[in-house]
């Protein structure tokens, strides 16, 4: 999960290798349960399956990609958050395939199969090496353009791809998380630890090793029970007093069945958590590479959905910096703010059929 924050990040309102890319079959470690093929009825037809395999996107990073859909369909990239994986997406995967697109989701570098460069170097999390293995993902798809649809860190990864590289983006599903503009004035985690404290979540994550330990403490499945069921506005705070017990209940919530909690708690027990939580520890370093940027626009289509439970839409300042014309200022193409009554954080899990029907809806308009 992540937090923007108009009034700490917008002062104004408040190399990769060239060579060709290579593919390969996933390894069998990596195989998801045997729900996220066929439909929600369990049809597997040949539209509806989900194949996986992995795609060099530069030395020393392959991300493992998950696919679905016509091969030569309109390709619509989906991109997950924390603590998350493709799998985020299985749903709209199969909506997608359904209508005739070929959606692909992959492991954001640092997470799931794919490969998590220089763990001990958050540094090399920042936005632009993120948005360096996108291009070079879509270079491997055979696309110029793709349609994108993101969640939480996702989504600022794709604002990030949007700015650098809008011609390579025909359309923008954001989830959750606005775009907002970077300040000149403050870093976001200085920004963040005046408002909240030490103990927000996003200012203990920046002590290497330190959330780690205490996750090891907590275990990954009560870990990702924790993150999973977080329904609530309220800033989220991890104490360095603790986080719970490990005899913690925590039941899940409806629509997280104990057959997906298995497949993200084999994954992040096999991974650990550093690569996801290293995207956090780079905000600063992203928010010193990017000062070229200060004051850009958004220049991509967008379609922009969060639920009225979400965190991030009770960040200080968000809600009128969305409605109030701050957030149509940055991306003067914004086609619609959606706000979902009565729903949480992982909107595109709580919601699937909703969400799905609102990102074909909108993709729909390009064809």
């Amino acid at each position: 999960m992540v937090i923007a924050c108009p009034r700490l990040l917008c002062s104004c309102c408040c190399p990769r290798d060239e060579s060709e890319p290579v593919s390969q079959e996933t390894p069998s470690a990596m195989a998801p349960p045997a729900a996220t093929t066929g439909s929600d009825d369990r049809n597997t037809d040949s539209t509806t399956t989900v194949t996986h395999r992995t795609v060099e996107v530069g030395p020393g990073v392959r991300l493992h990609v998950a696919e679905a859909g016509p091969a030569g369909a309109p390709t619509v990239l989906l991109l997950h958050g924390f603590p998350e994986l493709w799998y985020t997406w299985r749903h709209q995967m199969r909506a997608l395939a359904a209508a005739g697109y070929r959606a692909v989701a992959p492991d954001l570098r640092g997470y799931g199969g794919s490969d998590a460069p220089a763990l001990d170097d958050a540094g090399q999390y920042t936005a632009l090496h993120v948005v360096g293995d996108l291009v070079a993902l879509i270079d491997a798809l055979g696309e110029k353009r793709v349609f994108v649809a993101a969640h939480d860190w996702g989504a600022l990864m794709a604002w990030s791809l949007c700015l650098f590289r809008p011609d390579r983006v025909r359309a923008l599903v954001a989830l959750s998380v606005a775009y907002t503009p970077r300040s000149a004035a403050r870093r976001p985690i200085d920004g963040l630890r005046a408002l909240f404290g030490d103990d927000y979540y996003i200012c203990r994550i920046q002590e290497p090793g330190a959330v780690e330990a205490e996750f090891e403490r907590l275990g990954t499945e009560l870990v990702l029970r924790k993150f999973l069921s977080y329904r609530s506005p309220r800033p989220l705070f991890i104490p360095k007093s603790g986080w719970g017990s490990p005899d913690d209940v925590v039941p899940l919530p409806s629509w997280v069945t104990e057959e997906d909690l298995k497949y993200y708690t084999s994954e992040f027990k096999r991974t650990g958590f550093s690569g996801g939580l290293n995207y956090y520890r780079a905000l600063n370093k992203t928010w010193e590479l990017t000062s070229p940027w200060t004051g850009a626009e958004i220049n991509v289509p967008v379609k922009f959905i969060i639920g009225d439970l979400d965190l991030t839409y009770h960040s200080p300042g968000i809600q009128d910096f969305i409605h109030k014309g701050g957030f149509k200022k940055f991306v003067p193409l914004l086609d619609d703010v959606v706000v979902m009554k009565d729903v949480g954080h992982f909107i595109n899990e709580e919601k699937p059929k909703e969400v799905s029907e609102l990102l074909l809806s909108f993709i729909k308009k390009f064809n």
